[in-house]
């Protein structure tokens, strides 16, 4: 059997049918396996990528086979592998996988150099733990590099900075800065996914309740119509003005964090930044106060200081851990911090990630085929290949759209023409 670290290979029935009912729903990422097993365009490409373990990443692992690419997959967080997935692309799909639920650190990291130790032409990242590693302890590679590509906005905030820093030993295709992934991956799928988390850690009821939304991208746009939508009164948290002034005109109450904290009652992160809530905000919230982060790491909670004020802590319920503050009020903390809609949930729906991943398949053949044309630096995907992406969609959903006519395409491109 080729090379794995798994939890256990007995699970890959159930993983097999989960992997094929993802499928179903992921009819444009179908299309391109297909022409991928046709065409081979990723023939002799030996890959790493670094990724959530879920049924929909299972979908994308198959494509890029079906291309000819030879990849490795490891995990982007130690809560979000599904085992049975893992066992399922290892004994059904013969793909190298080296990821464990609940992995702690040594393990995690021990996992993304098993990844690279295939020496990759291609990286795919999901928060870009590899691209680091890779630069770090693997530096003797990096000029075998072809290029890479990176799912989520913490990852492109990172990578960015490695490219303003000049040390970005290769280039990078930001498939998260795709259209057709950050506006419905980020807003409808983190939208629902996260309050699918919550609700399955605490069975809350969210009508009534004042949720506070940490960070007003898109995915915080998509958490808070979500948790409006199910009659939360939602109370959102900004630095920025303009993203400020947006929520007020959505119909949401925005304040500082340190003034939410008193009137919370579930509190979520999405911003992709450090010590958003802390520990002075934490000794503010009233007793049962809910809080969970779905922004990518688990530094947007202060959890070193939550622990300093409290008297004890006890697991509640899988995956909610009680904290008991030295004032007597008590706080309950959502898988341990981690993205909440991958500890406690199964991420993003199937329809959402169809798109996302999508884009890192095409994103990958363009930068194989494409090799010379690249800098090292931090790239968007093609406006070509997303509006192709989006055509694809329309198109297994049964829907039509108009096209310009000459005359409308003469016009917009003329400065002639007026009133």
């Amino acid at each position: 059997m080729i090379e794995h670290d798994i939890t256990d290979i007995n699970l890959a029935a159930e993983g097999k049918n989960r992997i094929e009912w993802a499928e179903k729903d992921m009819p444009v990422l179908r299309i391109i396996r297909e022409r991928f097993a046709e065409e081979k365009p990723l023939d002799g490409l030996r890959m790493a990528c670094c990724l959530h373990v879920t049924t929909e990443t299972a979908n994308l692992m198959r494509t890029l086979k079906a291309g000819g690419a030879d990849a490795r997959l490891c995990a982007s967080n130690p809560l979000s592998t599904q085992d049975d997935v893992a066992a399922s692309l290892v004994k059904d799909f013969g793909i190298s996988v080296f990821a464990r639920r609940g992995e702690d650190n040594d393990v995690y990291y021990q996992h993304i150099a098993q990844a690279l130790d295939h020496k990759p032409q291609i990286t795919m990242d999901d928060g870009a733990d590899l691209v680091s590693t890779l630069h770090g302890k693997f530096k003797s590679m990096i000029d075998n590099v072809i290029g890479g590509t990176e799912e989520t906005t913490t990852g492109v905030i990172r990578l960015k900075s490695m490219e303003k820093k000049g040390v970005l030993g290769y280039p990078i295709i930001a498939v998260n800065d795709s259209q057709t992934k950050h506006f419905f991956d980020n807003r409808y799928g983190t939208g629902q996914s996260t309050i699918d988390g919550i609700l399955r850690c605490t069975n809350t009821l969210l009508a009534g309740s004042r949720f506070v939304v940490c960070g007003y991208g898109w995915c915080g746009r998509g958490l808070a119509g979500k948790a409006s939508g199910m009659g939360a009164r939602v109370i959102v948290v900004e630095v920025d003005p303009v993203k400020a002034i947006e929520a007020v005109m959505d119909g949401y109450d925005v304040m500082p964090i340190a003034e939410a904290a008193e009137v919370g009652d579930i509190f979520v992160t999405v911003t992709g930044n450090t010590s958003v809530i802390r520990r002075e905000h934490f000794e503010k919230m009233r007793d049962g106060a809910i809080v969970a982060n779905s922004g990518h790491f688990n530094v947007e909670l202060e959890l070193d200081g939550l622990r300093k004020i409290s008297k004890s802590t006890k697991d509640i319920r899988p995956e909610v851990k009680e904290y008991a503050l030295e004032s007597g009020n008590r706080v309950y903390v959502l898988g341990e911090g981690r993205l909440i809609n991958l500890a406690a949930a199964e991420g993003h729906p199937a329809m959402v990630m169809d798109m996302s991943f999508a884009n890192q398949s095409l994103a990958t053949e363009y930068l194989y085929t494409q090799k010379t044309k690249f800098e090292k630096k931090v790239y968007s995907v093609p406006e070509e290949i997303d509006a192709r992406i989006a055509e694809l969609k329309l198109k297994s959903m049964g829907i039509t759209i108009d096209k310009l006519t000459d005359e409308q395409k003469e016009y917009l491109a003329s400065w002639e023409l007026g009133t």
